[in-house]
């Protein structure tokens, strides 16, 4: 059985016999204006709330990548490849930052630091090593 309400529905009127419709009924004020369809009766505007949604997402710009460092550590100093880790941690950062992962984010940038001066330290005391010892050979011992 169908609902009650679908029983009694009226037939739908297409756009040209509802302008036909119209203009044997007239509108108001039909003096003033020119022969022809009322527009106001034929068009059927409905008016709804217009609603704005505003996504607040945390401000990623305060978490630091260390891209630059990484890339130095990368090319000068890669010391057992811990610039090159530094280097796929500090791109991390960048893709959680672009994700809105403020977590994460933060979480990668501490690795990235971490490696970058595990790998500056390294470096540089090897650095100095090879200094001293071409400085002062062994062979002066």
């Amino acid at each position: 059985a169908k609902p009650p309400a679908l029983r009694h529905a009226s037939p739908v009127l297409s756009p040209s016999s509802a302008a036909q419709l119209m203009e044997s009924k007239g509108c108001k004020g039909d003096s003033l204006r020119p022969a022809g369809p009322c527009k106001h009766s034929v068009e059927k505007k409905t008016m709804t709330n217009p609603t704005t949604v505003i996504e607040i997402y945390p401000d990623t710009s305060e978490v630091n990548d260390y891209y630059l460092w990484s890339i130095f550590n990368f090319v000068y100093l890669n010391f057992c490849c811990l610039g090159f880790i530094a280097l796929a941690y500090s791109l991390k950062v960048r893709d959680k930052k672009l994700l809105n992962d403020l977590n994460g984010a933060v979480e990668d940038a501490k690795t990235a630091r971490l490696f970058n001066i595990t790998s500056s330290a390294l470096a540089t005391f090897c650095i100095i090593l090879i200094f001293i010892f071409l400085r002062y050979p062994l062979t002066d011992y």
